[in-house]
């Protein structure tokens, strides 16, 4: 008996510096994506909307901090009740957990990964924000973020990793938050544009980027971010998974980039930074569910199927009548469909689990569940969203006036404007000192 206790203790996780060091990083990368999706947001906007549209997502890393230390890590990450949400009253308000305890079976504190997680909460809301830009009351905002995490976020995120959620006992493969993050961000998206309606001049007037190396920098810290975001899912890198996933982040962006271009090149005839910066942040939604269960050459097929099929979708909107601003639906909704999909078909069985695709054998059952996983969050994101903007729209309102939109929403909602365009120091241009120029003399007639 002793002898058995012996065992146990020895196969016991415990604390590792490595890992912990490690997570602790791959917080902080997934921190910086809220900004800069705030820098990508903001610089695909019209110059009297820029601010607005920085502020809905830094406004996110706020809200959500709270509500998460308050209660949102518990419903998410608690004790499973009947398989739909968590609760565990030592997580809320974060005060009954030990600084030396280690979260479930890993090697890393709680701590740890109830920080790591926050900031996947934090930056899924803000992702949202993109759909709506230039029309949407600043207050209304907030109090949706609010409102969604709770009803949403948390709950879908305990269905996809929480112990006993039903998704993860289904057996769904969401790496890094395919279904959780992007499908839900993109559904959520979609819901809400249908209940608020277009942008004034919605297919009439120009609405063109005020700043691409704006979106460039921006789509730049995303994807660096993005490899603490992936490769920090498997929370430790003991086994080489995490560094499997790390490779395939890169490897599907770029190919993601590449074929968004060839296709604009082919459609459009041109070579567009924003296709570039798009086609990237494409490739980093679709690997995100997949890249823990497909090789680097998957990855590559992930990433180019995926750049296709986003620069596809995002003139939908055009077809449809909705007015998706900057193509949230079209990116991170199909992204995160093409991707979460895309596991049944190319997952080796030899990376984060022995779960095999069809391509490899592994017949259609993993299509199956991962299909399952893809429409169950679609269906709940987009009908509980539209749900609450349909409420909040009929409650304090939701959007701006005509005026405003037209004049910017920057002045009216923040009495900030993103650039000053007066003089040097806002004063008006120096007077000359020299001496005036003689009078011309006139010509006299003889």
């Amino acid at each position: 008996m002793a002898s058995a206790i012996t065992t146990l203790a020895a196969d016991a996780p415990t604390l590792s510096a490595a890992n912990t060091g490690f997570m602790l990083i791959c917080s902080a990368l997934v921190m910086l994506m809220t900004p800069g999706l705030a820098f990508f947001y903001g610089g695909m906007v019209r110059v009297k909307s820029s601010l607005n549209m920085l502020m809905m997502s830094f406004i996110s890393l706020g809200i959500v901090t709270i509500l998460w230390v308050l209660y949102g890590f518990s419903l998410a990450f608690g004790t499973d009740s009947g398989s739909l949400i968590g609760w565990n009253s030592d997580y809320v308000g974060l005060s009954g957990i030990g600084i030396t305890e280690l979260w479930d079976g890993y090697t890393i504190p709680v701590y740890v990964f109830a920080v790591f997680q926050l900031m996947f909460a934090v930056i899924t809301p803000a992702l949202i924000s993109g759909a709506l830009a230039d029309r949407v009351k600043f207050g209304s905002w907030a109090l949706f973020t609010a409102l969604w995490v709770t009803v949403v976020y948390f709950p879908v995120a305990h269905w996809v990793w929480g112990a006993g959620g039903w998704l993860f006992e289904l057996g769904v493969i969401d790496f890094a938050g395919g279904t959780a993050v992007h499908i839900n961000a993109g559904a959520a998206a979609l819901g809400v544009i249908l209940v608020i309606g277009k942008r004034v001049g919605f297919k009439k007037d120009p609405m063109r980027p005020h700043s691409l190396p704006l979106v460039m920098l921006g789509a730049g810290l995303l994807w660096f971010g993005w490899f603490g975001f992936n490769a920090g899912s498997w929370l430790g890198n003991d086994d080489g998974v995490g560094a499997v996933m790390f490779v395939n982040t890169q490897v599907a962006t770029a190919a993601a980039m590449l074929a968004w271009l060839g296709y604009e090149k082919l459609r459009h005839g041109s070579f567009t930074t924003l296709g570039a910066a798009s086609g990237a942040v494409a490739g980093l939604v679709a690997i995100t569910p997949a890249g823990g269960a497909v090789s680097p050459l998957g990855a590559i097929a992930v990433g180019a199927i995926a750049g296709v099929l986003c620069a596809m979708a995002v003139g939908l909107k055009y077809r449809f009548g909705f007015d998706d601003s900057l193509d949230v639906v079209g990116v991170h909704l199909v992204g995160g469909v093409a991707g979460s999909l895309l596991v049944g078909l190319f997952a080796t069985g030899g990376v984060q689990s022995d779960v095999a695709g069809l391509f490899y054998g592994g017949g259609l059952e993993q299509l199956g569940k991962q299909a399952v996983g893809v429409f169950a969050v679609l269906a709940y994101s987009l009908v509980v969203s539209a749900v609450l903007a349909f409420l909040l729209d009929k409650t304090i309102g939701m959007r701006v006036t005509e005026d405003v939109e037209v004049a910017g929403i920057d002045q009216a909602e923040h009495a900030e404007t993103a650039y000053d365009f007066s003089g040097a120091g806002g004063g008006t241009a120096p007077r000359s000192t020299a001496a005036p120029a003689p009078a011309a003399s006139k010509k006299v007639d003889a």
